[in-house]
């Protein structure tokens, strides 16, 4: 059974739902890993609506589109961040409240748990088909982010004080674990986008987030290349590591250079800018191993979605879109049910 492959909505939250859905058809998408802002998937209305559900099914299958999971980046990077006023412009008002940062910390690990709820429900409402690709799977997935209280020490100096990396991921393990252990009791898993400014954001700091909450069943990964390969973090590694928690995978690109005016940190400058030593590309136009991808997924039995997570400053998203669709599509194949060559051993067994 190919994998699905999909389009993530985050980046298209300015576009209704109905209006995405019919493009991303025309795009060549067979369904979308659905964001929980813009009318995209909205969490409460999912647990208040007895209809919701079943109506966002119905209008997802008016335009031949699949869902594999919900994306709660926003509200999960306030569980565990230092809370300033750049997360305002990011969070629903009722999560914002009044801006006391460990009321939002709370209302987010809050809004976190009845995401996993909300997704239950939804993925219970499904089509037979996405069905019998989630038993593939084994698991619906709530794709995000964790935030970390250890991110603006990612330098460390002035030097860390003894026990401050300890004391950040024993601070993830006590807001997160709550949230995972309601997601498991719901059969639900959380998908963590490895990510800078999150508590994992390479394969080591990944080893100390699973060792953090005792390698819990229900936390695992969002595996995007796009954020590891710039870093000069070994991609591919990743996924041999990590192939037992491999809940999600988004395709996106990034290309990167031996040397810039802003290096790997950026240089407070904006994507897109000319001088960067790295940049995100349209699928296909970066430097990201795609066919060692596809290989290392083949091997680790990964059967989810891939999803396009388009980014891509400098071309038109609609055209980009477009390509990374027909990319991915060329892109997958499915493994090998025999050995090459074992044709030539029947062959000495037929003389």
């Amino acid at each position: 059974m190919p994998r699905p492959v999909c389009l993530f909505t985050g980046q298209w939250a300015d576009l209704p739902l109905d209006v995405l859905a019919e493009r991303a058809a025309n795009f060549g998408y067979d369904g979308l890993e659905l964001a929980c802002w813009g009318d995209h998937f909205e969490v409460q209305r999912a647990l208040a609506e007895d209809d919701y559900c079943a109506n966002l099914w119905e209008r997802l299958g008016r335009h031949g589109m699949q869902a594999f999971a919900i994306s709660s980046h926003l509200v999960g990077q306030a569980v565990c961040d230092p809370i300033d006023e750049r997360h305002e412009a990011i969070l629903p008002p009722h999560i914002w409240g009044d801006g006391d940062p460990e009321g939002v910390r709370q209302r987010a690990a809050a809004e976190m748990i009845a995401t996993g709820q909300a997704a239950k429900r939804f993925f219970d409402a499904a089509p037979t088909s996405v069905r019998e690709r989630l038993a593939l799977t084994g698991r619906s997935v709530v794709v995000g982010f964790t935030g970390s209280s250890l991110w603006a020490k990612a330098y460390a100096f002035p030097p860390l004080t003894p026990g401050a990396l300890e004391a950040g991921f024993r601070d993830f393990a006590d807001r997160w674990r709550p949230i995972l252990d309601a997601y498991h009791e719901l059969g639900v898993a959380f998908a963590l986008e490895v990510h800078p400014t999150e508590i994992a954001f390479d394969i080591a700091s990944t080893r100390r987030a699973l060792e953090a909450i005792d390698h819990h069943p229900a936390f695992g990964f969002n595996f995007d290349p796009s954020h590891l390969g710039y870093q000069r973090v070994d991609y591919l590694r990743f996924l041999e590591e990590f192939a037992p928690r491999l809940f999600n995978v988004h395709v996106k690109d990034a290309w990167w250079c031996e040397a810039g005016d802003a290096g790997v940190f950026g240089g407070h400058t904006d994507f897109g800018e000319p001088g960067r030593a790295w940049d995100f590309r349209s699928p296909g136009r970066g430097n990201i191993d795609f066919e060692g991808i596809v290989r290392a997924l083949n091997h680790a039995g990964y059967q989810g979605p891939l999803t396009v997570e388009w980014e891509d400053p400098m071309m038109d998203r609609e055209h980009g879109a477009t390509e990374a669709a027909a990319f991915v599509r060329k892109l997958d194949f499915p493994p090998s049910d025999r050995a090459f060559d074992a044709a030539f051993a029947e062959g000495q067994e037929n003389d």
